[in-house]
This record gives structure tokens, sequence and C-alpha cells, in this order.
């Protein structure tokens, strides 16, 4: 097990559906156990969250409870230190995406212990601008259904909630222009909705890419053109490494260091879930820029 003098557990009270003193009483005894100092930090906004974590150059490990907006926050703050501590990540939220990207269990008390007895690993995280992201940055309909969530459905009915705005979604998605340049590729076309990946979960949903890891250099770019049938189909030929990319018609498929997405008409821009304005549309792969405590894989 993994012992450290000097830890922070940053939670997010209002993430999830359970009641945070039982999550607080799953972790805080496996945390205790391998920490000589523990110091529990309850943020009241994202600009505390940020701090905290700018602020923790004496934390040998950062433990983040909470949902894809608070691990998302932390990310980005820490991703912007020079000196950056060893970071674990619990699944205190709805969907908990990169903690299923890392193959952490979901139940809390099994999550701490997995990690406490697990390994270290480098950990790519993706930038645009000046901002980071460790799951999946993404335009067109992906942004567009963050923004039709409903916040008492998504209280209610978790992961559900997406599901469901989804398809709301789904019914008005427009195509828009769209010209992508990288390492001496030149795409240009229509699409629903682009994503540049470095996790394998969206909204509980394993993507069916063999290829992504979040440990391997590079970024999963997909552009979806429509949202038929073939699509899917398409999508599903992903899981086999044999897959021919170039045959495919109704998703573009390629792995990148950094690239440029042109495209005009997209003014919102969806980050780990977390919505920004659409700015540069440079992104730029940052290897191995973030050490995580992940269970051993058996």
């Amino acid at each position: 097990m993994h012992t450290f003098n000097k830890a922070m557990l940053i939670y997010n009270e209002h993430a999830g559906n359970e009641d945070v003193e039982a999550k607080l009483a799953a972790v805080v005894p496996v945390l205790g156990r391998a920490v000589k100092e523990l110091t529990i930090s309850k943020p009241d906004n994202p600009e505390e969250t940020r701090r905290l974590c700018e602020t923790s150059g004496d934390m040998e490990l950062i433990v983040i409870m909470g949902g894809d907006g608070t691990v998302h926050q932390c990310i980005d703050a820490i991703s912007k230190l020079d000196v950056r501590p060893l970071l674990a990540i619990l699944p205190g939220g709805t969907s908990n995406d990169f903690t299923r990207t890392l193959g952490i269990p979901q139940n809390l008390r099994d999550a701490a212990e997995a990690l406490l007895a697990g390994e270290i690993r480098a950990i790519d995280v993706g930038r645009e601008g000046d901002q980071h992201f460790i799951n999946f940055w993404g335009i067109g309909l992906v942004a567009d259904t963050s923004e039709n969530v409903d916040d008492g459905q998504k209280k209610s009915f978790g992961p559900l909630s997406y599901m469901a705005s989804t398809i709301r979604t789904m019914r008005e998605a427009e195509s828009f222009p769209y010209h992508i340049v990288s390492d001496g590729i030149d795409i240009e076309g229509e699409a629903i909705a682009i994503f540049v990946l470095n996790g394998s979960s969206l909204a509980t949903t394993p993507i069916p890419i063999e290829a992504i890891s979040p440990s391997d250099g590079k970024l999963d770019v997909l552009v979806v053109k429509n949202s038929n049938l073939a699509t899917l189909r398409e999508l599903m030929s992903l899981r086999k490494p044999e897959t021919d990319t170039a045959q495919l018609n109704t998703l573009e498929y390629l792995q990148v260091s950094e690239l440029q997405i042109d495209a005009p008409s997209q003014r919102r821009v969806d980050m780990d879930g977390e919505l920004y304005d659409f700015q540069s549309g440079r992104i730029q792969l940052l290897p191995g820029h973030l050490r995580m405590l992940v269970p051993t894989i058996k």
C-alpha cells in the first residue's frame, strides 16, 4: 500500500445522488490508514476548488472526490502548475467517466482501497488555449446535449438525464462545416459532432474504440457526420483493430498529437462536461503530464 505524509481530499458535497456523509465515511478511514496528515476540504464553488489546487504545493497527494465538473476544475488548475502533485480520483459524481477509463471501481470504498494498493501511471492531458481536459473535448451535438441537460432531471435520474438530453438534441441536430489539419492530414466536410478523446467513457457509456488510451501519447479524433444506423455500425466496427478507417463513410477517425479544428458556426465547446466559448480550435496533447494512482491491472 502507498503511504504519504501529507495529502488533501477535495470533495464536492453536491455531486451525485448519495449522501455526502456516507461518501466520506466510506473513504476517509481508508485514506487515514495511508496518510499521516490528511486535510479534508469542501470548496464552496469552482473558484475555491481551483484555488485549493493551485496552492497545494506541500501536498504529496491530492484526492478528488466529485463529479466530472469537479475533476475538470482540479485537472485544469493542477495542469498549469510547474510542480504537480500525485493525483487520485474517486467516483463521487453522476457519470465518473474518467474513473471508468482508468478501471477504478465505482464503489467508493473499493475505489480508495484499489488506488492505494495500485500503481502510479503517467497520464496524458489535452489543452486548447489555456484550458486543459483529461477525458474529452467536443463540439456540435455533444456541446448541445450538455447545454440541454435539465438540472432537476440530472439530480433525479443521473446518467439517464444525458440520454434524455441526447434524444432531444438529436431531433434538432444540424450539421456544420469543419476543417481539420494535423500532422500532414487535411480533411473537411460536414459533421454533427466532433470529439477529441483522451478517455474511453462518455456519460457512463464505453466508447467502442479499441485504440483509446490516456497514456499512449495520442489524442483520438472522431468526426460524426450523421446520426443514422450506418454511423452506429461504423462506430461499433472501431472495436476491431483490423478495421480500415479509410473505408469509413459516416465517420472520420484519426490519432494525432495536435490538431487545428476550424468550425466557424460553433460557439460552444464541451470539455469534460464543462461548457466554454469555442476559441482557437488548436488542440495539443501534453504527454504524461500528470501522475495518477490507478488500480493494478490483474
